[in-house]
C-alpha cells in the first residue's frame, strides 16, 4: 500500500478505506457507499477500485472563498422557493447557466488544491501508474438514499489523468450541483438547495472502453420482482448504457438457487450493442466506435461473468439490507477490464423506483381495444397511456413539449428530466430498459418504449396514439386513442380459497409481474407459446438440418447465429422461457405441459413444413403424446426433454413439474415415459412429477390405470367438453352446442375425482372453464377438486366467488 496522506493530516479529502455509510454528510451518498464496500465488502471478494472523496466541506470552502453562497442563492429565489409547482423551464434554464458559470470561474483554494496533488499522488504510487487514469464522480450529500437517487443529475468524467485535468473536473462537478435536473429534483424532493453540499470522488479508473460496462438490480427494475438479479451491458464505457445510446445484452439470475450453488441463468437476451464509447489518447477525447457484426452477434460477458456478478451483487445487498434494517434492492454499476479481463464494482446504491411502492396494492391495466401498431420496442413501466405524439430531434426543442403529450425522441439524457415529468409517456429509438429514458419513467410512473427502431420517422407530431406496455416485454404504439381498464387490487383484501388457486401462464415476459398477484403456483404452462415466442424454429429443422432447402437453411442459420451446435439454440432458448417461468414462482409448483400443437400449427413453425403431414381433422390427430415417441418427432422431443433437464439439474429449479397432454391410453403413457426416461427424464427422480391431462373420455373411463403411471390429473375442460358432446369448438354452425358446464362434462369431472381419490391422485383443472364461469369452478370445490388453474385476469372474480360458499347442487351430493 503506498503512503499517502492519513485521516488526521487531511482537511478536505478523505480516502475510499477511511469513510462508511456514515458519512453521507460527509462525502455524498455515492462516495460513502464506495467506502462502505471497499471496507466492509472487499474482504468478502468484491473488489472496488481504490480512490478518495473530495468533501463536501471542501465544496463548501470552495463556495466560501470565491464568495459565491449569495449570489447563487438570490438567483435560485428567482425561479421559486420549495413550495413552488412548476417551475418555468426556461428560467431553470438560464438560473443553472449562470450558477454554473459563476462556480466554474471561481478559483480552487490553495489549501485543497494541494490535498487533491497528493492524493491523486497517493494513487500513481499505489498502482504504479504515472498519470492514472481516473474517474471523477460528483457525490452529492441528498443522493443516493433509500427515497432519492438523484440518478444523472450531477456530473461525471472519465479517463481524467494528470493534476490539471483532475482539478478542473472537480471544480466542474462541483458546477454540476446546480443543472437544472438538479435544480429541479431538489424542488420535487423538498430538498432545500444551501443544504445539499456535494463531494467528488475519485477512483482509479477501469479500462472498460476496451472492456465492457454494465449495470446490475437485485430486482426486476419493471415488476420489481425480487428473486432475480438483472444484468445488462454493452461493449465500451458505461456512459453508453445510461444514456440510452445502445442495446444492451441482458440478463436475469435466479437468487435462491444461486445460492443453492447452481448456475441458474435463466434469462440471456442478445442486445444490439451498436456503438462502444472509448477513451482515444490521441485527440484526448471519448470517441464513438462502431461494433463490428461479430461482437454484435455474441454476447459481451461470458456466463461465469454473470453468476460472479450476480453473487457479488447479492452479497451488497444482503449488507446494505442489514446496514438499513430492511430489505435495500441496489442498483450497481460495473465495469470490465478491456486489458486483463478483471471485473470490478464501481458504483452502488439503493434502488429508489420500488423501495417505497406497496406490495399488498397492485395496479392491473387492461388494453380493451386494438389498433393498427405504429412502433415497437421494450417496454417499461407494466402501463398504458395515450396522447397525441410529439417529435423532437433536437435537445434544444425539449420546450415544445406540451403537458400531456407523448414524447418521441432519439435518446434522452438527465438535462431532459424537467420537461419529461409533464409526458403522458415516453418513446425512444435507442436504449435499454436500463438507459436514461427508462429509468426517468419508471420514476415518473409513466410507460415508455425504448429501442423502438424508425420512431422518430414512423411517427410525426400530432398523432393520437396509444402506449402499451401491459404486454409483457414488448411495448407498442397503437394508433389512435383506444379504451383501457385500470383496476386496483388490495392483496390483502382478498378472501382465502377453499382450494389451491394457480395460475395458467404461457408467457414468460408476463411471468415476474403476475407472479406477484396470489397464487399457489402453475397448474398449466404451455410449452408451445415458448416454442412459438422464443424459439420460433420446428425442432427438426436443426435436428435434420442438412434435408432443408437451401433458403430455409439460411434462414435456420440466421436465427441460430452465435450458436455452433444449432439444437443447442433450440434447448437453450426453450430452458430459458421455462426456467423463467419456474423462477418467477419458486418454491411453488410450475406445471409444465409439453407441447401440444396441432400438425397445422408446427407447420407455421420455421422449417415445420417440411416435416408436417396435411390432416383433415388435426384436433384429432397426431398431437400430443402420440408425437412423442413416434420416429417422426421423437428427437424433437428429445430437445424438450433436455430442456426440461438444464431447468431442474442446471438451474437448480426442481419445482418444475411435467405434464401430458392428448394421452390416448394407459400404454400410450407409459411409452412416452420410457422415452423421457431416455432422455434423462425419469419420473421420481429428484422429485420429478409427471401429470396427465384429463381431456378425453378414456382419461375418464380408464382413470384406475392412467393413476397407476401418473402422480395427477388436469382436466382440460377446452377439450374434454369437445370430445365428450361431439363438438367442434371453432364451428361457428354449432358454437351454442359447446357448453362446458354441460351435465355430461360434470359428471365426467365427478367421476375422475372419484377415482382418483381412491388412488390418492390429485385432480386440478387447467381448462378455460373455472375462468370464465365461477359458478363452475364453485361447483368443482364442492367435488374436491384438490386445485384449478385460473387465467391471471380471473383470479380475483373467482376468488370472491369461492369465497361465497357452496354452488347450488354441490358436488358431494353427487359424488354420493
Amino acid at each position: 500500500m503506498a503512503v499517502s496522506p492519513t485521516r488526521t493530516e487531511l482537511k478536505w479529502v478523505r480516502w475510499f478505506r477511511d469513510i462508511g455509510i456514515d458519512d453521507v454528510s460527509l462525502v455524498g451518498g455515492k462516495n460513502a457507499s464506495l467506502g462502505e464496500m471497499l471496507r466492509q465488502l472487499g474482504p468478502l471478494g468484491v473488489p472496488v477500485p481504490d480512490g478518495f472523496a473530495v468533501t463536501a466541506a471542501a465544496f463548501h470552502h470552495f463556495m466560501a472563498c470565491n464568495r459565491l453562497a449569495e449570489p447563487v442563492q438570490v438567483i435560485l429565489d428567482r425561479v421559486g422557493g420549495l413550495e413552488r409547482v412548476g417551475v418555468d423551464i426556461a428560467d431553470l434554464e438560464q438560473a443553472s447557466r449562470r450558477i454554473r458559470n459563476l462556480v466554474l470561474a471561481g478559483v480552487m483554494p490553495d489549501d485543497l488544491a494541494a490535498e487533491i496533488h497528493a492524493s491523486y499522488a497517493g494513487l500513481v504510487e499505489q498502482y504504479g501508474e504515472p498519470d492514472i487514469a481516473v474517474a471523477v464522480r460528483s457525490s452529492a450529500t441528498a443522493e443516493d438514499l433509500p427515497g432519492a437517487s438523484f440518478a444523472g443529475a450531477h456530473s461525471t468524467f472519465l479517463d481524467i489523468r494528470g493534476e490539471p485535468e483532475l482539478l478542473d473536473a472537480v471544480q466542474r462537478c462541483f458546477a454540476s450541483l446546480y443543472t437544472p435536473r438538479a435544480i429541479s429534483y431538489r424542488l420535487d424532493m423538498g430538498f432545500a438547495h444551501a443544504g445539499v453540499g456535494l463531494s467528488v470522488g475519485v477512483q482509479r479508473m477501469v479500462r472498460s472502453g476496451t472492456g465492457v460496462s454494465g449495470v446490475a438490480f437485485t430486482l426486476d427494475a419493471d415488476s420489481g420482482f425480487r428473486s432475480v438479479v438483472q444484468i445488462d451491458a454493452i461493449w465500451g464505457l458505461g456512459e453508453n448504457i445510461v444514456g440510452g445510446r445502445v442495446g444492451p445484452d441482458e440478463w436475469y439470475v435466479h437468487k435462491p438457487t444461486l445460492a443453492a450453488g447452481f448456475r441458474p441463468i435463466v434469462w440471456r437476451k442478445l442486445g444490439r450493442k451498436e456503438q462502444r464509447l472509448e477513451f482515444d489518447s490521441a485527440s484526448h477525447r471519448h470517441l464513438q466506435h462502431e461494433v463490428p457484426a461479430e461482437d454484435r452477434n455474441r454476447f459481451c460477458l461470458s456466463d461465469d461473468d454473470v453468476l460472479q456478478l450476480a453473487r457479488w451483487a447479492v452479497a451488497i445487498e444482503d449488507h446494505y439490507s442489514v446496514v438499513h434494517s430492511q430489505p435495500t434492492p441496489m442498483d450497481i454499476e460495473f465495469a470490465k477490464d478491456g486489458v486483463d479481463g478483471s471485473l470490478f464494482i464501481v458504483q452502488a446504491r439503493p434502488e429508489t423506483v420500488h423501495a417505497g411502492q406497496s406490495t399488498s396494492t397492485i395496479e392491473v391495466f387492461t388494453l380493451r381495444e386494438e389498433g393498427p401498431v405504429l412502433v415497437e420496442g421494450l417496454a417499461v413501466g407494466e402501463r398504458i397511456a395515450t396522447g397525441t405524439t410529439r417529435v423532437i430531434r433536437d435537445p434544444k426543442a425539449i420546450r415544445q413539449l406540451r403537458p400531456g403529450e407523448v414524447l418521441v425522441t432519439e435518446i434522452t439524457d438527465p438535462d431532459w428530466e424537467p420537461i419529461m415529468k409533464t409526458a403522458s409517456a415516453i418513446v425512444t429509438e435507442r436504449g435499454g430498459r436500463t438507459s436514461h429514458a427508462a429509468i426517468v419513467a419508471r420514476e415518473l410512473g409513466i410507460p415508455a418504449v425504448v429501442g423502438a427502431v424508425g420512431a422518430t420517422s414512423l411517427l410525426h407530431d400530432d398523432m393520437a396514439v396509444t402506449v402499451s406496455c401491459a404486454g409483457g416485454e414488448t411495448g407498442r404504439v397503437l394508433e389512435g386513442i383506444l379504451d383501457f381498464a385500470v383496476e386496483q387490487v388490495d392483496l390483502t383484501a382478498l378472501p382465502e380459497s377453499p382450494t389451491a388457486i394457480m395460475m395458467n401462464l404461457a408467457d414468460p415476459d408476463q411471468a415476474f409481474r403476475v407472479a406477484q398477484y396470489p397464487n399457489d403456483g402453475v397448474g398449466l404452462a404451455r410449452m408451445e407459446f415458448i416454442f412459438a415466442s422464443w424459439v420460433r424454429v420446428h425442432p427438426l429443422a436443426l435436428t435434420r438440418f442438412d434435408t432443408l432447402s437451401p433458403r430455409v437453411q439460411a434462414d435456420v442459420v440466421e436465427l441460430t447465429a452465435g450458436y455452433d451446435d444449432k439444437t443447442e439454440y433450440f434447448v437453450d432458448k426453450l430452458s430459458q422461457g421455462i426456467g423463467t417461468l419456474a423462477a418467477a414462482f419458486w418454491p411453488k409448483p410450475v406445471i409444465l405441459r409439453f407441447s401440444d400443437f396441432k400438425t397445422n400449427e408446427y407447420a407455421h413453425l420455421l422449417g415445420g413444413a417440411d416435416f408436417e403431414p396435411t390432416e383433415s381433422n388435426p384436433m384429432i390427430g397426431w398431437r400430443g403424446a402420440s408425437r412423442y415417441y413416434h420416429p417422426d418427432y421423437k428427437d424433437g422431443f428429445m430437445l424438450e426433454v433436455a430442456a426440461v433437464l438444464r431447468v431442474r439439474e442446471v438451474m437448480g429449479l426442481t419445482n418444475l413439474k411435467v405434464m401430458v397432454p392428448f394421452c390416448r391410453t394407459p400404454e400410450e403413457g407409459q411409452r412416452v415415459l420410457d422415452t423421457m426416461a431416455e432422455g434423462g427424464l425419469v419420473r421420481g427422480e429428484n422429485g420429478l412429477e409427471v401429470y396427465v391431462m384429463a381431456e378425453i373420455p378414456s382419461n375418464i373411463v380408464l382413470a384406475d390405470q392412467f393413476s397407476q403411471i401418473f402422480d395427477g390429473f388436469s382436466i382440460g375442460s377446452n377439450d374434454l367438453t369437445q370430445l365428450t358432446l361431439g363438438v367442434d369448438r371453432d364451428s361457428q354452425q354449432i358454437a351454442e352446442l359447446f357448453d362446458d358446464r354441460s351435465e355430461a362434462v360434470r359428471r365426467s369431472c365427478l367421476e375422475l375425482l372419484r377415482v382418483a381419490k381412491k388412488y390418492g391422485r390429485k385432480v386440478g383443472i387447467c381448462g378455460q372453464a373455472p375462468s370464465d364461469y365461477p359458478d363452475f369452478a364453485a361447483f368443482l370445490v364442492d367435488a374436491g377438486i384438490d386445485s384449478m388453474s385460473l387465467n391471471p385476469d380471473s383470479i380475483v372474480r373467482v376468488r370472491t366467488r369461492l369465497a361465497q360458499g357452496p354452488s347450488t347442487g354441490g358436488g358431494d351430493q353427487a359424488l354420493a
